[in-house]
């Protein structure tokens, strides 16, 4: 069995592996090479946008319930870091650093905590053009998921 690398995923990235969408291909293919390290509130924050789709009449009840249950197994296997001061520290800094919301601050805060503090050579994968700029500046190695153009 080939050993998959570690990444850290912000929520943005993980939908498209929840709800069939243009990311899905690239994020499904990152998905094979990077085991999933998330923020605790990922699993929220997924929800949170399946649920927006579905009231939104963009998804049906069906494709709500199929995203739901991809998102239960995908939490099955990925690693959380949990809330706990050092997470919320590093969010308020990243706040009086980047231009960030507060969720978004957790997400890149979680992923410091991930890799105590020393992103180098760490690899974010994301779909937010904003979280990916911070996480770049913050050090990472960032792995944006992109539309695609037709």
């Amino acid at each position: 069995m080939v050993s998959q690398e570690v990444g850290f995923w912000d929520a943005s990235a993980l939908v498209p592996l929840c709800i069939h969408e243009t990311r899905t291909p690239q994020a499904r293919s990152y998905q094979r090479r990077f085991r999933q390290v998330v923020w605790w509130g990922s699993f929220l924050e997924v929800y949170s946008a399946i649920s927006r789709l579905h009231h939104a009449s963009e998804i049906s009840d069906l494709d709500k319930a199929n995203a739901v249950r991809r998102l239960q197994q995908m939490s099955g296997t990925w690693c959380e870091i949990l809330p706990e001061d050092r997470v919320r520290a590093l969010a308020m800094l990243s706040l009086d650093k980047y231009s960030l919301r507060a969720a978004d601050s957790l997400q890149l805060s979680a992923s410091l905590v991930w890799c105590a503090e020393r992103p180098s050579k760490r690899t974010f994968i994301c779909a937010d053009q904003r979280l990916a700029k911070a996480a770049s500046a913050a050090g990472f190695s960032v792995i944006e998921l992109l539309t695609s153009t037709p």
